[in-house]
């Protein structure tokens, strides 16, 4: 607890009158650049002759409302597949990056394999793995497969290579001298992995895997190739009965109320692991 007769040193109070200063400017200074930029995109664009026709092609309240359930249904399948591919990429992820960190000659062609996958699957875009996938699988086995699995296998191969390399890099980051302490103690390598290790380097890893679950949470989207009706084809669908943009307008309001919650966090998180570690004492 607090000694309640501590009192801080003059040089703190002067920082805390100081600091205290600089934030009412600070929003002061946001209030006037706030209320700038509005004047500038309502003289640019809110003031254009031709507003007015792209409100009501792209910005249409009616059509939004009316277009919103058909959208909702495909979004909800564009869900579905986020959820599968954030396990399936977690595991697979892991596993590359563990193949990757393993010591020793013996182990070379495991990771001459896990560092060609991850070359050639973050070489190739995503949509062409999807036609590759999509198309080629159900040729390959001569057999209708489900888009949702489809969708699922791409995604996990493209991004279990991003992701792999994010968990190689915290792996690696953690100091030798830890894993020297470890296996000092008696923990074999299984154990200094998952005891040292990976609780260390998910704290270092944490905010670029967040980006990457912000980008996949985006791409899955691209499953709409593949004949789904998720909600980028829904869009479409109802922009070809209504000949209006609305839809599209919809289905992007939908992906990113999705991501707000992540880049939120994502950006909290970052936050406070920049305060622990510049965190200081009081003069």
């Amino acid at each position: 607890m607090t000694d309640p007769s501590f009192r801080p040193s003059e040089l703190e109070l002067e920082r805390r009158a100081y600091r205290t200063r600089r934030s009412r400017q600070s929003v002061l200074v946001a209030i006037a650049s706030t209320l700038a930029f509005a004047g500038i995109v309502w003289v640019t664009v809110l003031g254009t002759p031709g507003w007015a026709q792209v409100q009501q092609r792209f910005f249409d309240p009616a059509t939004f409302a009316a277009s919103l359930p058909r959208v909702w249904d495909g979004f909800l399948l564009n869900l579905q597949v986020l959820a599968l591919s954030v396990v399936t990429v977690s595991v697979v992820a892991l596993l590359i990056a563990l193949l990757r960190t393993l010591r020793g000659p013996v182990f070379f062609p495991l990771r001459a394999l896990a560092a060609g996958y991850t070359d050639i699957f973050r070489g190739i875009p995503l949509i062409i793995v999807l036609y590759l996938i999509g198309l080629g699988v159900p040729a390959l086995l001569d057999q209708r497969i489900s888009v949702v699995l489809l969708g699922t296998v791409a995604i996990t191969l493209t991004y279990s290579a991003y992701v792999s390399e994010v968990i190689r890099a915290g792996i690696e980051a953690v100091h030798p001298s830890q894993r020297l302490a470890a296996r000092a103690l008696g923990l074999g390598y299984a154990q200094t992995l998952r005891r040292v290790v990976l609780p260390q380097a998910l704290r270092k890893m944490t905010p670029p895997l967040m980006n990457d679950f912000v980008s996949m949470q985006k791409d899955v989207g691209l499953i709409s190739i593949l004949g789904a009706v998720d909600a980028v084809r829904a869009a479409q669908i109802e922009t070809s009965l209504t000949y209006n943009f609305t839809p599209y307008v919809v289905a992007a309001v939908l992906f990113v109320l999705l991501a707000i919650p992540t880049i939120r966090l994502a950006d909290w998180y970052t936050a406070r692991l920049r305060e622990r570690e510049q965190m200081g004492s009081i003069v």
